[in-house]
């Protein structure tokens, strides 16, 4: 397979991207890293906004959750907005608030199971921290990123001489006794607490008692990589849906002197139903969008005309045709690895797609020199959903659900196309400029 020299390129920047980014809270920063590169400047939501034509800035919610726009150079009220949502939260592990305990001479830190992950992947993987604590100071309390390079913590599976039929029913685990992760060997006169806040602490250069409060995931340390005869794959964790981040991500930065003002929105929370109010359901878009129009002096009348003249694209992955399992798939809907992105369609309203906003996104894909494919699930297998109904139903705007086609969706290393996270990039570049 012919893989273009820009393909590659942005595949690898891909994975650099996930591989700074192994929660949420580290993904946001990385984007804002990028967007400061690029002449982006911070706002508060707590403070006044004089925003000034053709400004480029960003907003961050809960430290998970970013917005970032582009103003265009024509009018709100006659151009509307273009704007791509996609969400920063994977599925995994959560450690508990008090997670560590002893039991038979061994340290191990009881996890809640974040969303829908293929719970058999994390076994035998080189896991380790990353997340952010808070941490008393003089004052109160300061929030810092932390994140452990290095292999800190292990789910080993049970030997298949005492779990015979492994092969035949499937690895399960009791989410409460079996997936408490193992962090090492307890020491005579040391609780297991201090085990655990030991090395945090010394990460962060604070005392043990002075870490208040955090929220911490389970990361896979293996850096992503490419894959393939042709190196034509890409495989790494979270690229549901840090991909269309970074999709997203690269087209804003791509477009110069919009006409229509551009906006990207990177939500927490997708993967346990959007609900907070850092998430798709809360109201930080409205939020965002009504500051931007009383900049500009809309009125409400006018504020309703930009809404109706807007378009938002809601990105997420899609599921990728598998040839092990064809079972599995809508006979004539099988959307193919390295053949373009994918509109996704449900007619019980799981995806925000119809025929006119499919047609439009099929237009884009035509400007942007792009294939792309029709996706419709089995009939019988219950449909996922995203943030595109949420966000369409709140605001009022034509939108479509799409995704690039991967294997493995949910499991802690997922599989994708080198091409199609190119061609992504490409459509929704294009789709700014629509």
């Amino acid at each position: 397979m012919n893989i273009p020299d820009n393909a590659r390129r942005q595949a690898q920047d891909l994975l650099d991207f996930i591989d700074a980014s192994p929660s949420p809270w580290h993904a946001v920063h990385t984007c804002e890293q990028r967007l400061q590169a690029a002449g982006f400047t911070r706002l508060e939501e707590s403070e006044r906004w004089a925003l000034q034509p053709g400004g480029k800035h960003y907003v961050v919610r809960g430290g998970s959750s970013i917005i970032a726009f582009s103003a265009g150079s024509e009018a709100m009220a006659e151009a509307g907005l273009r704007i791509i949502g996609a969400h920063t939260d994977s599925p995994g592990l959560r450690i508990k608030p008090k997670p560590a305990e002893e039991v038979g001479g061994m340290v191990r830190l009881g996890v809640e199971v974040y969303g829908g992950p293929i719970l058999a992947t994390f076994a035998d993987r080189d896991l380790s921290l990353a997340g952010r604590v808070n941490v008393r100071v003089a004052d109160g309390f300061e929030t810092r990123l932390v994140r452990f390079a290095d292999p800190l913590l292990r789910l080993p599976n049970l030997a298949i001489h005492m779990n015979r039929e492994v092969n035949e029913n499937g690895l399960k685990f009791n989410k409460q006794t079996e997936l408490p992760l193992l962090l090492g060997v307890a020491e005579d006169g040391t609780k297991a607490d201090l085990r655990f806040r030991q090395p945090i602490a010394t990460a962060l250069g604070v005392q043990p008692d002075d870490l208040l409060t955090w929220e911490l995931n389970a990361y896979d340390t293996q850096k992503g990589s490419l894959w393939g005869a042709d190196r034509e794959f890409v495989t790494n964790s979270q690229l549901d849906n840090l991909a269309s981040c970074h999709a997203a991500l690269s087209a804003l930065l791509a477009t110069e002197k919009p006409a229509a003002t551009a906006l990207c929105a990177f939500f927490d929370h997708e993967e346990v139903g959007s609900e907070s109010a850092a998430g798709a359901g809360g109201s930080f878009v409205a939020d965002v969008i009504a500051r931007l129009a009383g900049n500009a002096g809309l009125d409400g009348e006018d504020q309703r005309r930009m809404l109706a003249r807007s378009f938002f694209i809601s990105a997420d992955m899609a599921h990728g045709w598998h040839p092990n399992f064809p079972a599995a798939y809508e006979p004539c809907h099988h959307a193919l690895v390295n053949a373009g992105p994918v509109i996704k369609s449900n007619a019980n309203q799981r995806y925000s797609t119809n025929a006119e906003t499919a047609a439009r996104f099929m237009a884009i894909c035509d400007k942007a020199g792009v294939p792309c494919q029709l996706y419709a699930h089995r009939t019988d297998l219950g449909c996922g959903s995203t943030i595109g109904p949420i966000v369409a139903s709140r605001l009022g705007i034509a939108s479509v659900d799409v995704g690039s086609p991967m294997w493995a969706m949910h499991s802690i290393r997922e599989s994708a196309g080198v091409l199609d996270h190119s061609y992504m990039i490409a459509a929704l570049t294009a789709a700014f400029a629509d």
